[in-house]
Formats: C-alpha cells, sequence, structure tokens
C-alpha cells in the first residue's frame, strides 16, 4: 500500500460507505438548492423513509443530513474521520459499499446456499472452508485460516468481506506494527488545544487480520478485549466496536520463517482453525482454466463475488439458528468430549469452557445449514477438529512420536459415546 506516513498508515485499509446507497438517490428537479427544491426534496426522502421503515429495512436517523446531500450534492460523513477519500481503493470494492438488502426473510439454509454460491465465484475447492466460514459468521464466533502461502487464504477473507454489506478493515500484519496502529490513539488538536480520540482499524464490522503471525505476541494481544468483548479499552475509556463484529485471521504454519506462535489465550478466542489445503487436481484444473478464460481469480470484484448480505440478514439468521433445539444429552456429550481432551494422555492442556460454549453455538448452526431442526451427535462431530484442534497442546513426547492434535482429537471422538 502506497501513501500515507509511517507504518500506521501503511498497514491498513479502510473503506468508507455512502451515507445514502446509490440506488435510492432522488434528484431534485428545478430550483437549485431553494426552499422549494429543498421541501420537495425533504418529502420524497421521508417518503423513501418510511417505505423502508414499514419494509423491514433499516431507518435513516439522519433525516437532515440526507436532504443536504440530495439538494446540494455534498459529501457524506465519515463517522469522525478527517478527510473523504477516493473510493476506488480496493479496500471500498471489496466492501460492497451502497448494496443493501430489506428483506430478510430467507431460512438459514438458503443464506447459507447464497453464500456459497457468491463465494464460489472467486473460491474453487475449498468448501469445507467457507461452510467453516459461514458458520461462524453466524454463530458470532472469529476465524482463523491457516495454509501455506498460495492457497488463497487471504482471498477467501476478501471475498467474504466483498460479500457483505458492512464495513470493512484490513491490518496487515508486520514486525514492527505496534498495538496502537491497531486500536486507536489520542491525537492532540491544534485548533483546540485538547487531545481527541483517533479510532483505529478495529472499529469496523469485518476485520481482516492478515499473517496475523508476523507480529510479535503483544501487537496479537491487542485483539484479546475486541474479540471476547466485543469493545476496547483506549485511553481510559471502554468503547464499543459495531455490530456485527467479525475477525478473520490468515496465518502461515509457525514452521516458517519470520512467525511468531499465537499466545494460548488468543488462540482460545477464535471459534474454528480453519486449514487450507492444496486443491485437488480437478479443482487446480478448473482454476487455469478461469485464468485462461481471462477471470481474474485474485480479486473477487474482478471474479464477480456481488455484496448480497447485510446486517439483517445476519441477525435474521442467528434468530433461526437460536431456535434449533439442543438436547441435554448432547449438552453432556459436548462436556463429556471436552473433559476428554482434558484426560488425554498426550495433551498437556486440553479444551476449554470456551470452547464447549463455541462448539455448542457451531453445532446448532451447522444443524440449521443443514434444515434440521434440532442437534445431532453428527453436526457435533463434524465441528469437533475445527473448534478443539488450536486450543490444544501436545505434550513433547506426543509430538515426538507423530501425534497432532487432529489425530488426538479422532482418538477422543472415538472413545466417547454419543447419545443416542
Amino acid at each position: 500500500m502506497v501513501g500515507g506516513c509511517g507504518p500506521a498508515a501503511a498497514a491498513f485499509e479502510r473503506p468508507r460507505r455512502d451515507a445514502w446507497p446509490s440506488r435510492r438517490r432522488h434528484r431534485a428537479r428545478g430550483g437549485g438548492a431553494d426552499g422549494s427544491s429543498a421541501a420537495a426534496a425533504r418529502a420524497v426522502l421521508e417518503c423513501s423513509l418510511g417505505a423502508r421503515t414499514r419494509s423491514g429495512g433499516r431507518a435513516g436517523p439522519d433525516r437532515d443530513l440526507a436532504v443536504h446531500l440530495l439538494v446540494d450534492g455534498a459529501g457524506s460523513p465519515d463517522r469522525g474521520q478527517p478527510a473523504p477519500r477516493d473510493r476506488s481503493s480496493e479496500a471500498e470494492e471489496i466492501g460492497g459499499a451502497g448494496a443493501l438488502t430489506d428483506t430478510a426473510s430467507t431460512t438459514a439454509t438458503d443464506f447459507y446456499a447464497r453464500f456459497r454460491d457468491q463465494l464460489a465465484k472467486a473460491i474453487i475447492g475449498q468448501d469445507g472452508a467457507i461452510r467453516l466460514c459461514a458458520i461462524a459468521l453466524v454463530a458470532q464466533g472469529h476465524v482463523l485460516l491457516e495454509g501455506v502461502p498460495g492457497t488463497g487464504k487471504t482471498l477467501l477473507a476478501k471475498s467474504i468481506a466483498r460479500a457483505l454489506t458492512l464495513d470493512y478493515a484490513r491490518v496487515q500484519f508486520t514486525p514492527d506494527l505496534m498495538p496502537a496502529d491497531i486500536l486507536g490513539t489520542s491525537v492532540y488538536d491544534l485548533s483546540t488545544r485538547t487531545f481527541a480520540l483517533r479510532h483505529g482499524p478495529i472499529f469496523t464490522n469485518v476485520l481482516l487480520a492478515d499473517e496475523i503471525n508476523r507480529a510479535p505476541a503483544k501487537v496479537q494481544s491487542a485483539l484479546l478485549e475486541a474479540m471476547e468483548e466485543r469493545g476496547v479499552t483506549l485511553e481510559g475509556q471502554q468503547l464499543p466496536l459495531p455490530a456485527p463484529f467479525f475477525v478473520m485471521a490468515t496465518q502461515n504454519p509457525i514452521e516458517y520463517e519470520g512467525t511468531y506462535p499465537l499466545p494460548e489465550a488468543q488462540q482460545d478466542r477464535f471459534l474454528f482453525k480453519v486449514r487450507l489445503d492444496y486443491p485437488t487436481p480437478a479443482d487446480e484444473m478448473e482454476v487455469l482454466r478461469r485464468w485462461e478464460s481471462g477471470i481474474e481469480l485474485r480479486d473477487p470484484v474482478k471474479a464477480g463475488v456481488e455484496p448480497e448480505f447485510g446486517a439483517a440478514d445476519i441477525e435474521a439468521c442467528r434468530a433461526q439458528v437460536s431456535q434449533v433445539v439442543l438436547d441435554e444429552k448432547i449438552r453432556r456429550y459436548v462436556v463429556d468430549l471436552a473433559s476428554a481432551t482434558r484426560a488425554a494422555p498426550e495433551i498437556a492442556l486440553g479444551a476449554s469452557t470456551r470452547a464447549e460454549v463455541l462448539l455448542m453455538l457451531a453445532a446448532r448452526a451447522e444443524a440449521a445449514f443443514d434444515g434440521s431442526e434440532f442437534v445431532t451427535p453428527d453436526h457435533v462431530k463434524a465441528l469437533l477438529a475445527p473448534a478443539f484442534r488450536h486450543r490444544l497442546i501436545l505434550r513433547p513426547e506426543a509430538e515426538v512420536a507423530g501425534q497432532t492434535p487432529d489425530s488426538v482429537l479422532d482418538a477422543v471422538a472415538s472413545r466417547v459415546v454419543p447419545p443416542r
């Protein structure tokens, strides 16, 4: 990224939203910005606002500002950020500004099918990873994407951000990054002779922490409070983050040069650790065919991914997921699986209580995507490895013997008898 000053400016991209979506704009006709034109614009706008409110869409609270936009052609507000920026940057295209969803009546199954179809325009051969990301989004979790370079980690995260009509920011983690570059800081304003808080890129809906293990632990830990509490403490003030808040982090395996292992507390904040392996030969052939046909797959916008899902869609899907029945026997099964990881001789640190809660919520979303009205043991077992693998610490002798978290979890799943 070129431009800005210092590592903070180069480390993240922050898109902006228009205050009013382009497809809802009306132009006042004949008369310019006089009183009659303003009144006419206000009437058109309030009619549109009333229709949107009645139809369940988002009501526009800034009526006077919107009328000013219609009559005078003024620029849109930027939530306290100083200068408006050109909307031609990659981050703005990825964020999908200007699209709205006025209804949220689709089922969870339909939501996932549409979500998968949008991402399939840019992502080939990673269906399992796409499903886990959709589950995490609906279950209010966060996702850690791990894979060797070139397997599509960043592309997957950018494609998800493109498909969502939400604010999006990207932070490129580097060894010289500081916590203030993510959270924000207090800046002295010469005009008012006072200090003012400048929000960092974490004040967004969708945050991409790219190559998170390229930065030292103190920078990684800047996300701890935000991921768990959906808020940050900045200069002694507790500030809430926008809702929904969804973190996608990418990392290379820790064996690669220039990487730092994530702290255990940081890893425990992620609902899933999703591993992106190499595609099958058939999928790689499809990638080559699309590139040869002129489709640039590394750019979700050029690949055809459209912004389709807003906050109302996500909240409606979450409401449906909350209605999925979770029997007491399934709760006991989740607890038994977590307890078995703590008792396994190969494991020094087992799954936490937070892991149990997140697995339960994720299993509900998995059942809803399947169209089921209740959670089954199969739904829990399907998510056991991605939900627990990053929380386990193996004993040295187990690692020497070639054991992995996934192999230990397979053994645990075979020992714990599921309910009938």
